[in-house]
């Protein structure tokens, strides 16, 4: 009969806890989504038209931390407690700026005739609406708020609860089929 000590089962089911989970917060990524609640979609017409996945780089940032009695999930990333949590951000002047900017800069690249006037096609519509959008944002005064929807991707669920006591138990029942003697230490 071979013997493991109880702070390796410890650690061995905080570690296998710790990859079902961030597989579970990756597929919150995957279906846009908190375990079926979907996402609030959004409105701006700037860049993917999936919701936190954009380029990938909120997805990428989360990342788990295991102590010796638990597990914790984080990322570095400014942005992503107002977007699990939602609320409100306040313009500033720097906001501004940087709206004008990419007002401009969707307004530039607008397609037009030799008479100066604006073409009317597909590229030209989607800028216009891009363009448009910005402005809006540009013209919201200093202190205006900004209300990020909660689109939570973090966080505790039942079905989360109930696949972390599945892979407890699967471990604990995998020691005892295998008649390991755990030693206390």
């Amino acid at each position: 009969m071979a013997t493991i000590d109880t702070r390796e089962v410890k650690r061995r089911i905080l570690n296998d806890v710790r990859v079902e989970a961030a597989e579970q917060f990756d597929r919150n990524f995957e279906t846009e989504s908190f375990f079926g609640a979907a996402w609030q979609r959004k409105r701006s017409p700037v860049g993917s038209d999936h919701v936190l996945v954009g380029q990938g780089n909120l997805r990428r940032s989360i990342s788990a931390r295991i102590d010796e009695d638990s597990i914790t999930f984080e990322s570095t990333l400014p942005y992503a407690a107002i977007h699990n949590e939602g609320g409100r951000i306040k313009v500033t002047a720097r906001m501004k700026r940087f709206f004008w900017a990419m007002y401009y800069k969707a307004n530039g690249g607008l397609g037009r005739r030799k008479d100066g006037t604006l073409r009317k096609d597909k590229k030209n519509a989607r800028l216009s609406t891009e363009a448009e959008f910005w402005k809006h944002l540009a013209l919201m005064k200093v202190g205006a708020e900004i209300k990020i929807p909660r689109r939570r991707f973090i966080g505790t669920h039942p079905q989360l609860e109930s696949a972390v006591v599945a892979v407890i138990e699967k471990r604990l029942a995998e020691y005892f089929d295998n008649d390991f003697e755990i030693i206390k230490q």
